[in-house]
């Protein structure tokens, strides 16, 4: 395996430092490295970049199998690598779904053979997402794959009592349910976020589940993961159950941390997405959830769809947006840009807590000697812009086309090797 110094890193705390990898491992770190694989190691200048764990994705929609037309693990795994992630977590609403061990356990496989991140399958709560009989929970999490995130994103689990006993099954081998709070009820043939534009789509449909199911969590000790929180009064909940105590974690996106239901105006189906676009009062109480902790983490909701889906009026056009390979500088701009996160919090927020998260152990690692070398390097004072056709993903539908974004990562290492380096994509040994 080759060894790596890398020179002019910066870490997420200002110091500046070389890194020396080696078997894959981080293997020295000082200002000036004196040890014996320095000689015969690659040297890579990073001209000052900011050093982070490699970004870690909670909440990706990769598609495959049943819709490869919209993405495959091997194209996602590519814009992850791009957008600085060494693990995503691919969600079950597949086709088949991912319900069963053979299914996770064949969406693994496919991570490993791209080789570019690793690619952890999420299980179905319940079988077909119908929210009605639970799914092969136990069996997923034994299979080669371990699962420990169960969720029907996409679907809300809103029986009440399926989704206590899904807390409770979880328990026995320290899983998680990932709830998309929507109360179907409530949100009948919306579109859109209820407010100036629309009546559709209250925030009280979800708030009611994650007040819900924050509850059955105390209720049953179980652990519970509310995605894609979007609304002010959601956050104030999981703030209330964190004051007591209760197992809640919570991420937001980043198009929920920029976009409003204003964008909606355009009745352009790009910012049609599940949960919709909110007000710009929800907005900032969700910047000022994630930067005080109350939300643990940023997630992307990558939901990659054909042209088709989208170039259409917006009533038939599918919900989603693509976000991996713009996700860190949409959380630069939002939240370091305008000092409510440091580096170190950006850190904790992408990589360490994620990774705390999802029980991924080779993942969100401190940059220390001795740790897996899973690293993101960003060049914070570099600007881009956004060119939906230049993206790596399968599909094109980024709301951030023709944006200048702030922030560009430069390199991604992955198990010590890189899968990026100069923002290009590296065709290695785990390359596609």
């Amino acid at each position: 395996m080759t060894k790596y110094l890398l020179e002019g890193a910066t870490l997420p705390d200002g110091a500046k430092c070389q890194i020396l990898i080696s078997g894959g491992v981080i293997v020295a770190m000082e200002e000036s490295i004196l040890h014996p694989d320095v000689s015969s190691a690659r040297r890579i200048d990073l001209g000052g970049a900011i050093a982070l764990p490699g970004l870690v994705d909670l909440h990706t929609h990769l598609r495959e199998p049943g819709r490869e037309d919209s993405e495959t693990v091997a194209s996602g795994s590519r814009s992850a690598a791009v957008g600085g992630f060494t693990a995503v977590s691919a969600m079950a609403n597949t086709f088949p779904v991912a319900d069963t061990a053979g299914v996770v356990e064949q969406v693994f496989r496919l991570g490993q053979a791209a080789g570019l991140c690793d690619v952890f399958p999420i299980g179905a709560v319940t079988q077909g997402l119908a929210g009605k009989a639970l799914a092969e929970l136990g069996a997923m999490a034994d299979s080669e794959a371990r699962v420990r995130i169960f969720s029907d994103d996409g679907n809300c689990v809103f029986d009440p009592m399926v989704m206590r006993r899904a807390l409770e099954y979880v328990k026995k081998f320290d899983g998680v349910i990932a709830q998309h709070a929507q109360d179907p009820s409530l949100t009948v043939d919306a579109q859109m976020n209820e407010g100036s534009v629309s009546s559709k789509w209250p925030s009280v449909a979800e708030e009611a589940i994650i007040a819900r199911d924050v509850l059955l969590a105390d209720h049953v000790g179980s652990r519970v993961h509310i995605c894609h929180l979007t609304t002010a009064g959601g956050v104030d909940i999981v703030r209330w159950a964190k004051a007591r105590g209760i197992q809640v974690t919570a991420e937001v996106t980043p198009h929920h941390l920029l976009l409003t239901d204003e964008c909606a105006n355009s009745f352009d189906p790009i910012y049609k997405v599940n949960p919709p676009l909110r007000a710009e009062s929800d907005v900032m109480a969700l910047r000022e959830g994630l930067a005080d902790g109350t939300i643990d983490i940023v997630a992307t909701d990558h939901a990659p769809h054909p042209a088709e889906s989208k170039e259409c009026e917006w009533s038939a056009a599918a919900f989603g947006m693509i976000g991996l390979e713009t996700a860190l500088s949409i959380v630069q701009l939002a939240m370091v840009d305008t000092g409510l996160l440091s580096w170190s919090q950006v850190a904790d927020r992408m990589s360490h807590a994620p990774a705390r998260i999802g029980r991924y152990a080779d993942h969100g690692q401190p940059i220390a000697i001795g740790s897996t070398a899973n690293l993101t390097f960003v060049n914070p004072s570099l600007a881009w812009r956004v060119d939906r056709d230049l993206v790596l993903s399968r599909s094109k539908n980024t709301p951030f086309h023709g944006m200048e974004l702030p922030g560009k990562v430069i390199a991604t290492f992955f198990r010590g090797e890189p899968t990026v380096l100069d923002s290009i994509l590296v065709r290695g040994p785990r390359a596609i």
